[in-house]
């Protein structure tokens, strides 16, 4: 029952930032990181209700999929070309962050068939230690991709803000907002998916507005730092 309440409080967390931020709470959705989660945690989060997970590794999601494949699952780790052959089974990936990535993701999409949704990972912050392209480089990239990739969909940009005070995070996901919304005008195309904001700052991603959250460790209650 623990995780079912855990992800009651999260839900109702994500209301009340949606009602304070003037947002239906509709359009804001819960990603579950499973990173640190035994498979009997997500079967329970699972029966939950929730039914969209992210992983961060491959190697740990080709296991995680096979074991629940009536969910959806993302990819939001840090992907390595040669990782690209086990990417078929995901819904979106996240972390699209330079070109040999996009070419490499674009062939195998084509193989399989697919139109593989993306999100380009954008290091607003500017953290040397985070993935993710700087600012000044996310319209020629997402110029390039949209003609040059026709089998990937790119539905939006992803960050990941540093690990401070939840408050302190805001200029960050305030200044994502902006080029998630100005991309949109400048290119001419319409997204759903801005994914910004983690256990310890979801809230103001919201307020920001995020209209996708990865939640780990306020879901299975252990400690889950770099989602």
């Amino acid at each position: 029952m623990i995780i079912r309440d855990n992800l009651e409080q999260v839900q109702h967390k994500i209301r009340q930032a949606a009602r304070r931020s003037g947002r239906d709470e509709s359009s804001i959705q819960l990603l579950g990181v499973t990173k640190y989660a035994s498979d009997e945690e997500v079967q329970e989060l699972f029966d939950a209700g929730l039914g969209v997970f992210g992983e961060n590794r491959i190697q740990d999601a080709t296991k995680r999929i096979e074991r629940f494949p009536d969910a959806k699952w993302h990819f939001i780790g840090s992907l390595q070309t040669n990782k690209v052959r086990f990417c078929e089974p995901f819904d979106l990936i996240h972390s699209l962050d330079r070109w040999s990535l996009a070419e490499a993701l674009n062939a195998r999409a084509k193989q399989w068939g697919k139109l593989q949704g993306v999100l380009i990972q954008v290091n607003v912050a500017g953290e040397a230690s985070k993935s993710g392209l700087d600012t000044s480089e996310v319209k020629s990239f997402t110029q390039r991709v949209l003609l040059d990739c026709p089998n990937l969909q790119v539905r939006g940009i992803m960050t990941m803000a540093p690990f401070v005070e939840a408050e302190e995070t805001r200029p960050i996901f305030r200044e994502t907002k902006r080029i998630y919304d100005s991309l949109q005008q400048e290119l001419g195309v319409c997204w759903d998916t801005l994914s910004m904001g983690m256990t310890n700052d979801f809230e103001v991603a919201i307020e920001e507005g995020a209209t996708l959250v990865r939640i780990g460790s306020a879901l299975f209650a252990k400690e889950d730092k770099d989602e």
